[in-house]
């Protein structure tokens, strides 16, 4: 069986499985595998670690109420 590689938009698409360890073991090689020649796309991955990281040191307690609730707002339908 032959895989197709996978594309920089595809891998976007997919970090967030990729993360959590929900890839299938047909996609999560094409990710690697793309991770492996391409930069960009490791420097993505690397960047959405630190944000996940940064973000999941942030007291939601200590968050203004009206800016937490423009956050809720903005990102309740982003897709």
């Amino acid at each position: 069986m032959t895989t197709n590689p996978m594309d920089c938009n595809e891998l976007v698409e997919l970090v967030t499985a990729y993360l959590d360890g929900s890839l299938d073991l047909e996609d999560r090689a094409r990710f690697d595998m793309h991770l492996l020649e391409c930069d960009g796309s490791e420097n993505y991955l690397q960047q959405f670690r630190s944000t996940i990281a940064t973000v999941g040191k942030i007291d939601t307690d200590q968050l203004d109420p009206a800016f937490r609730h423009r956050l809720i707002d903005a990102f309740r339908n982003w897709r």
